[in-house]
This record gives C-alpha cells, sequence and structure tokens, in this order.
C-alpha cells in the first residue's frame, strides 16, 4: 500500500465523492479514480461502492479507512517531530567526559541550556582514553579529551586552557609562597587521584628527571575528596586549577606554581570527521566555539 494512494482514499470518503475530492487533493478527477483503482487491484478488493456516486465505502473500504488514518496521522506526527528536532523544539545531545573535562564543559552547558531549553543534555561519564572509542561506536556525539586523539576520523575544537596547580592547606608551610620548586618537594606527602592517564605520567617523570621522590601517600577515586582531604591538612596534591576554582576562591586550599612544571592544558571538544551530527549536537559545538 502506498500512503499516497491512502490519502485519495481518504479524501474520497471525507469529500464524499472523487470530483470533490480531486479539488481538494489538487489532482484530476482520472488521477484519483487511478489511485482508487490500483490500491483495489493491489489488495483484491472494492473499496467504493461503485452504485452510487457519494463516495460510499464498502465494508473493506470502512475498515482499511479506520486505518488509513492512523497512518496518515503517524505521517503527520513523524514530520512534525523531524520538524521539532530541527527547530530545535525536542530532541538531546549526549556527551561523553570524565570528572576533570566536566568542569570546562559547564559554561557551555548553561549557554545551550538558556537557547535551547526543550533539549536535554546528557553527559555520560567516561575513561577518557575511552571517548574516541564511544564517538567511532556512536555510543556518544560529543566527547571531551584534554588530548588531541591520534585515532584518524575525528574533528576536535579547542574550547578551553588550564594549567597545574599546587594545591595546599592555607596553614601549610608553603601557603604564603606563588611559586616553589620541585626539589622543595621531596618531603611532601602527596595525594593523587586513582586513575591513570598521560598528564600524570608527565609529573612522575618531571620528579624522575629532577631527582625528587614524589610520596604519594593516598590515592582517590574522587577529585572532591582530593580537595576536602587538602583542606583538612592530610597532604597536597597537583590538580588542574580549574577544579579547585570554589575552594580556591573562598581560601579553602591554597594554590601554587610549581617552577618546573608548567603543564597548560587544552581541553577538546570531539566529535566525529564529516559525521551528520544531529540538530541538538550542532548547535552545542557552536555554543562550545563560542566559550573558545
Amino acid at each position: 500500500m502506498d500512503l499516497n494512494e491512502l490519502e485519495v482514499l481518504v479524501a474520497v470518503a471525507r469529500a464524499k465523492g472523487f470530483s470533490r475530492a480531486a479539488e481538494r487533493l489538487g489532482r484530476t478527477q482520472p488521477a484519483v479514480s487511478q489511485a482508487v483503482r490500483r490500491l483495489e487491484e493491489d489488495l483484491g478488493v472494492q473499496l467504493f461502492d461503485r452504485s452510487v456516486k457519494d463516495g460510499t465505502l464498502t465494508e473493506a473500504g470502512r475498515v482499511l479507512y479506520e486505518h488509513a488514518q492512523q497512518m496518515l496521522n503517524l505521517r503527520r506526527d513523524a514530520r512534525g517531530a523531524l520538524q521539532e528536532l530541527a527547530d530545535l523544539r525536542r530532541g538531546r545531545v549526549l556527551i561523553a567526559a570524565n570528572e576533570y573535562t566536566v568542569m570546562h564543559l559547564l559554561p557551555a552547558v548553561r549557554r545551550y541550556r538558556e537557547r535551547h531549553p526543550e533539549i536535554k543534555v546528557e553527559i555520560r561519564r567516561g575513561l577518557a582514553s575511552l571517548i574516541p572509542s564511544q564517538l567511532h561506536g556512536r555510543d556518544v556525539e560529543l566527547g571531551l579529551t584534554t588530548w588531541k586523539p591520534a585515532q584518524p576520523g575525528l574533528t576536535a575544537v579547542p574550547m578551553a586552557r588550564d594549567d597545574l596547580a599546587l594545591l595546599v592547606a592555607p596553614g601549610h608551610r608553603l601557603a604564603k609562597r606563588e611559586e616553589v620548586g620541585i626539589r622543595e618537594l621531596g618531603g611532601e606527602e602527596f595525594l593523587a587521584h586513582n586513575v591513570r592517564s598521560p598528564y600524570r605520567e608527565r609529573v612522575v617523570r618531571t620528579f624522575e628527571r629532577h631527582r625528587t621522590p614524589l610520596n604519594i601517600s593516598v590515592e582517590l577515586p574522587s577529585l572532591e575528596a582530593i580537595k576536602r582531604l587538602v583542606e583538612e591538612g592530610l597532604g597536597v596534591a597537583l590538580m588542574p586549577r580549574r577544579v579547585a576554582q570554589a575552594e580556591i576562591a573562598r581560601g579553602g586550599v591554597v594554590a601554587l606554581n610549581v617552577r618546573e612544571m608548567r603543564f597548560e592544558r587544552v581541553i577538546h571538544l570531539l566529535y566525529r570527521s564529516g559525521a551528520s551530527l544531529s540538530h541538538a549536537a550542532r548547535a552545542f559545538v557552536a555554543c562550545a566555539r563560542e566559550g573558545a
């Protein structure tokens, strides 16, 4: 069955005749009659009572008419739903980020929600090393990393920058300083995130290169927990400055520069190169570019 033929069937039944249906559809009467005839031949039943000319449906015609109305309504609803997606009046955008990179995503989320309040933003937590695979596997449309992936087929949009800071408690012996040398940190007890990353390896290699011990006394799965323990004076931590922005502002922790570790990181928003992004994802990329 062809939807256009079903549309003709419904038009004839509602208009009470082939001529009036042809006028409403903007078609010729022979074209309308031919469409009904094709439908009858396809189904092997007669749909209209030919003994009268008022578009009276047969029993088979009435059954098909009910289903045809439902199918045409579904087509109308589908078109409306697609238009709503195009107009950003419905839909969602799926983004992969980790505990750190999600902090850099928040300004873009704020701008996006102000402009497109009907779009759901779903941010899924994941390991940065797996985000390129998630993108290629179409599990998500967008992803955040602190490095440009080596895998081909991904576009990286720089959207934020951050640097490394040494966090200490306000009462710590170094708290009055703005900058320290790495050799001054050999006796400190460090609190560290237990997720291995290229950034962490870079810190470890820097300590080794300067022949300074890196004493990691506690490893934790949460950046929030690390900041809390630093505030309580249980150790110091090397952490992206942006993550501790609130604690630094209220004086809960003090952020120092380490002379030998001026590590600036660029946070990239990734998506599949050449991919047909959804309207919602395309609009999010635009918001991220503005912030960058």
